[in-house]
């Protein structure tokens, strides 16, 4: 068994609940975990200790009268910088926003709370959640516990990385652009991108915005399955006002063998080349799932041009986003959009049209978007899940130039655009499909790579079970060396 600063939260809430350890004493050693590694990550970057430690002294109380919490009774937790939590401050790493002290939780917070956690930190993100990296110039670069010469991923790479070096028990993030996926997938954990709409966002935002955000979603970080399981079940279901008209009834998982599985393989695309090394092991991957007799196709594909998918997706994604601009920056990108020449589809134009878009043009791409919708779920009645990569490559080098669409990755030894891979993030989310990404095992260099499982909308549970099934018979969580 691991080590227990790396056990799953479920494994650390029995350990409370059986007296093996108390809450106040798990929380001090995650704090001193803290205390000596996380200078070498920079993955948590905002505390209340004070009131953590109340509150763990609370739990052990509440234990020892026979009246636990909930299923994370105890747990030490720390959470994306994104969230709303109070006594914290959330600044979504934009400097102006470094005095931002919320005066209420985010609803996913206070679910957790509810749940017995113990919430004592935040952790970083790249300013506006909008890089696949973890920098900004508040709280600095968060580096991979694996190698820290590189990138951990983004936004919620804060959160993978301190669940990756064992400074805490379980996390949450968010996912528009692969957020929760691409930082499980480089440091080796799980995380679950969940249906688009099943986890209220309330609380997650920037100041003064309560009006939920097309693709993006929220959904958990964790070192185990089972934790994902947990989790979902803590943050999803509508709001208090939703909650009045609609209840949530996600479905178990029908399938928990693997030879009752139909799982279609994808390792490449035109669309974002996939590193070799990547795609070595979504294969094996797929050869394991073959040897215990799943039904496995490399061909099986939902009827969809992934070229259009593509540029559907970064359209919706950058119109989604593009409440951020000043007026004097929609105005100049209203110019640039004007200067482009029709034909020119790269992803600085998709970008800037995405940035000005008008609404009749919004219409047009949501009624294609419900088309790849309805494309996928008649994939999805003759297969169960479809497996493929989560990004391009393994971690890459930090880089800070430029913009991101200006910048590169090494790609089977060829220099490629960063913003190429938004394709694999995009593949589920754009139709509102629901991904959990699972260990597929490391590189010859030894980085970790993650394999992305998607499944049909509502199937969350399904594809956190293969994921599931996977960590039992063929890669489960492994600590980073150098953080123990």
């Amino acid at each position: 068994m691991l080590d227990l600063p790396f056990q799953s939260a479920k494994q650390l809430a029995s350990a409370i609940r059986r007296k093996k350890i108390g809450a106040a004493e798990l929380l001090e050693l995650y704090i001193a975990r803290m205390e000596k590694f996380n200078s070498k990550v920079n993955a948590i970057i905002a505390t209340d200790l004070p009131a953590a430690r109340k509150r763990a002294k609370a739990a052990d109380a509440a234990l020892a009268r026979g009246k636990p919490w909930g299923p994370l009774h105890g747990v030490p937790m720390t959470i994306k910088e994104s969230f709303d939590v109070v006594g914290m401050p959330t600044t979504w790493g934009v400097p102006e926003l470094k005095d931002n002290f919320p005066k209420r939780n985010a609803i996913a917070v206070d679910r957790f709370l509810d749940a017995g956690a113990v919430l004592f930190g935040k952790t970083n993100v790249p300013i506006y959640l909008a890089d696949w990296q973890s920098y900004n110039a508040i709280y600095g670069t968060t580096n991979n516990p694996w190698d820290v010469t590189r990138t951990p991923g983004g936004s919620s790479g804060g959160s993978s990385a301190a669940l990756a070096a064992g400074l805490t028990g379980i996390e949450a993030g968010s996912d528009i652009g692969s957020s929760i996926r691409n930082p499980a997938h480089y440091c080796g954990v799980f995380g679950h991108k969940p249906t688009w709409g099943i986890c209220t966002p309330r609380g997650q935002a920037m100041p003064g915005i309560v009006a939920a955000s097309d693709i993006s979603v929220i959904g958990p970080l964790a070192r185990s399955a089972d934790d994902l399981d947990l989790a979902l079940k803590v943050m999803a279901g509508p709001d208090d006002i939703d909650g009045t008209g609609w209840k949530l009834a996600l479905p178990a998982p029908p399938k928990t063998a693997f030879r009752q599985l139909r799982i279609a393989v994808m390792l490449d695309d035109p669309n974002a080349e996939v590193d070799r090394e990547v795609q070595d092991r979504i294969q094996a991957v797929a050869d394991f799932l073959a040897r215990k007799k799943a039904k496995v196709s490399d061909t099986a594909r939902p009827a969809i041009d992934n070229a259009e998918l593509q540029r559907i997706y970064v359209l919706l994604l950058r119109a989604a986003t593009s409440a951020r601009q000043t007026d004097a920056m929609f105005q100049r990108n209203q110019e640039i959009a004007r200067s482009l020449e029709p034909d020119d589809e790269s992803y600085f134009a998709r970008l800037t049209r995405g940035n000005v878009m008008q609404h009749r043009d919004w219409l047009r791409l949501n009624n294609a978007r419900h088309h790849l919708r309805l494309k996928w779920a008649a994939f999805f009645r003759d297969y169960d899940l479809l497996i493929c990569p989560v990004a391009s490559s393994a971690a890459f080098p930090h880089d800070h130039a430029g913009e991101r669409h200006e910048r590169f990755i090494a790609v089977n030894g060829k220099r490629v655009p960063t913003t190429d891979q938004l394709f694999w993030a995009g593949y589920s989310g754009v139709a509102f499909l629901p991904s959990t990404v699972a260990p597929a095992g490391f590189t010859p260099s030894g980085l970790p790579v993650g394999v992305q499982i998607i499944g049909a909308q509502y199937m969350d549970r399904q594809c956190i079970q293969l994921a599931r099934m996977l960590e039992q018979e063929f890669q489960p969580f492994v600590p980073p060396k150098g953080c123990d």
